[in-house]
């Protein structure tokens, strides 16, 4: 049984592969079934908490799997740019940030805010480029 795989929301690649340089698309946290990992219901009324340090996590591991599949892994990553849509989420982003790379070791890094994501749900969306010779 094959495993249902997250698609491309449109005409790009997720992962393009140039000499030894790998770039991966903008990231989110959304699942093969189009759920968005880090959206809580913390009601009956169905109220949403959007929770940065699981969707972080998710993007990441998300990133990962697309790297694994053109033979490389989020331990090759070079460069990463993020898009928080709200930078009061800078800190949580941050914490499961950590869980992937090292402050001395890892990438380099840039954090900008956005306006919006694709999906409402969405608090954050990562691209990053791996370096990972042929």
């Amino acid at each position: 049984m094959s495993q249902k795989k997250v698609t491309p929301r449109g005409a790009y690649p997720h992962t393009k592969r140039v000499g030894d340089f790998i770039f991966v698309s903008g990231t989110s946290s959304r699942r093969p079934d189009n759920t968005i990992a880090g959206v809580d219901i913390i009601d009956e009324m169905g109220t949403k908490r959007l929770n940065i340090e699981a969707q972080t996590r998710e993007v990441l591991k998300n990133i990962d799997a697309n790297l694994q599949k053109v033979g490389s892994s989020i331990k090759d990553v070079v460069d990463v740019t993020t898009f928080l849509v709200n930078m009061n989420d800078f800190a949580g982003y941050n914490i499961a940030y950590a869980e992937f790379f090292n402050k001395d070791t890892g990438p380099a890094r840039t954090t900008v805010a956005v306006h919006q994501l694709p999906h409402p749900d969405l608090v954050v969306e990562i691209k990053v480029m791996a370096f990972k010779p042929l």
